[in-house]
């Protein structure tokens, strides 16, 4: 029971750092969207900034893993109190949902900031 508590006590500690770290994350993205639109930028000025910038490349991969961490927790925690799930099968699925949302964000970044090098 003792390593159960460990458990719970490191998924409450790694869905709060990741949402106070996520919390940063936003307030630049929305910060350099509302620079975007206020400087007139179009869909494809933005792209043709973020193609071969590491720097985002890194920053919204970092942003997508934060993302995976904290929403699989979440749903997770949602599966065992509300859906009645058992542990391993709630464990199970928030685990599948974080691979999606790893596999789907990266892609995204990929195709905005390195996709288009040759």
């Amino acid at each position: 029971m003792a390593s159960l508590t460990v458990k719970a006590a490191r998924r409450w500690y790694w869905q709060r750092v990741s949402a106070m770290v996520m919390a940063l994350f936003v307030l630049i993205h929305l910060f350099v969207i509302v620079y975007a639109i206020n400087g007139g930028l179009s869909a494809a000025e933005v792209l043709a900034r973020t193609r071969g910038n590491i720097v985002w490349a890194v920053y919204y991969a970092v942003f997508v893993g934060l993302v995976a961490v904290h929403a699989s927790i979440g749903i997770r925690n949602v599966l065992v109190e509300w859906a009645r799930l058992k542990e391993g099968a709630a464990s199970l699925w928030a685990n599948l949902l974080a691979l999606l949302l790893l596999v789907m964000g990266l892609r995204a970044v990929w195709a905005v900031t390195l996709g288009g090098i040759s």
